[in-house]
């Protein structure tokens, strides 16, 4: 299956114009930088790109930013960014400035591998508040967002019709779900295809009123009545056939199954844009907010990226310098032009979606969208949780949040 932040480029990727301030003039209090008494400085970058589009987009505002700040930017695309990062804080000789997932965020935070210069970012607050969470230690914004994705219900109009499905139609409501999926299923194609790990699933955990952890991440509440609501409203439709995992209709992953229409929904993240426009261009469909869950909760989740500074970074000021060019709102929209990602900064919602109306479930969803688990060393517990919600099928829902709660408990030390 596709990592859930995988993106496809759309659009032609050109060169960003960027305003950007002299790093010289910085007020970062980051140490003892050498650029601050010898001149410009030389940062690495090192990203985790999707493709030659997102590399060549990060280049060029690298580019952009070296010539108005007089310092020099190296882009580096990660082979396996993890072991890379892992090898650069071991070696103490890390890149000054590289993508950080949401899902690695606190182990990289609670190692002191990462400069913690989030809460004295000059116009913090205008990033969503579900992606200054994420991205929150101890209670410090250690590092702001890039960007984001968002998970949305897409519907093929094509076999909605024929279904004699209209708009008035369109689910709101897990029941409503659940009906829709059984009119649209036949015998060539299932109602919803639907990703089998916690990165789809959780979705309706939220939906429910559950998460793997409270807000702060301070406390496991896996095994929460909640949780096992919606655990056993996914195995409902999956036991009626009216959806199915995507390994079950011969697809690597939930949009494949669309594109190939053997689904008539899915539920997949903005992403999905670029892979429908370059491999299934002749499916129409539309996306539209994911259903509430039994008591009108809305809930999707959050996929972003936040640009990390190396907290043995000799070029801390520059660095920071860097992620205020690749921040800004104008850069923010560039990149959402270029890559189908969405910006970070809430100032930037209104021109993206006048670019972009057809994502504006996905931008929406900004609001209610829970981000992954913050919790350090957590990626063994959830990769085993993904393992048994693959076997939901014929799985107790009640024992695999039982041994969720029981291993995520180990890793927090309640």
């Amino acid at each position: 299956m596709r990592n859930p932040r995988t993106r496809w480029a759309v659009g032609t990727v050109a060169v960003l114009s960027l305003s950007l301030s002299a790093c010289g003039g910085s007020s970062f209090d980051g140490g003892t930088d050498s650029e601050q008494s010898s001149g410009p400085a030389s940062i690495k970058v090192l990203i985790a790109s999707s493709g030659d589009a997102e590399t060549k987009a990060v280049t060029d505002a690298s580019t952009a930013w070296a010539a108005k700040s007089g310092n020099k930017a190296t882009v580096t695309q990660a082979q396996d960014i993890s072991q890379q990062l892992g090898q650069g804080f071991a070696s103490n000789n890390p890149p000054d400035v590289f993508y950080v997932d949401a899902k690695f965020f606190a182990t990289y935070a609670s190692a002191g591998s990462l400069e913690p210069y989030g809460d004295s970012f000059a116009g913090k607050d205008d990033f969503y508040p579900a992606l200054r969470q994420a991205f929150t230690y101890g209670g410090k914004l250690y590092c702001v967002p890039k960007d984001f994705s968002t998970l949305g219900l897409q519907i093929n109009t094509t076999a909605w019709t024929k279904a004699g499905l209209t708009d008035a139609d369109i689910p709101t409501t897990w029941d409503e779900l659940a009906s829709v999926a059984k009119k649209l299923t036949t015998g060539k194609q299932v109602g919803l295809a639907l990703g089998d790990t916690r990165d789809r699933i959780g979705a309706f955990m939220v939906q429910a009123g559950g998460w793997v952890t409270n807000k702060d991440a301070t406390k496991v509440t896996a095994d929460s009545p909640e949780n096992l609501k919606a655990l056993n409203y996914v195995k409902s439709l999956l036991a009626d056939g009216s959806a199915k995992y995507p390994k079950q209709l011969d697809s690597g992953w939930s949009g494949e199954a669309f594109g190939k229409q053997k689904a008539a929904m899915t539920i997949e993240g903005n992403w999905i844009a670029g892979a429908m426009k370059n491999d299934y261009p002749d499916v129409k469909y539309k996306t539209v907010p994911l259903p509430t869950g039994p008591t009108g909760t809305k809930g999707t989740l959050a996929f972003t990226q936040c640009w990390g500074i190396a907290a043995k970074s000799k070029h801390k000021a520059a660095a920071l310098d860097f992620v205020k060019a690749m921040t800004a709102k104008d850069a923010e929209l560039s990149f959402a032009k270029a890559l189908g990602v969405m910006p970070s900064r809430q100032s930037a919602e209104a021109a993206y979606v006048d670019q972009f109306p057809q994502d504006k479930a996905f931008i929406d969803g900004a609001a209610y969208a829970q981000a992954p688990v913050n919790i350090p060393k957590i990626d063994q517990v959830l990769t085993d949780f993904d393992t048994a919600l693959q076997g939901l099928p014929n799985a107790d829902p009640k024992q695999i949040l039982a041994r969720l709660q029981k291993n995520a408990q180990a890793v927090v030390g309640q």
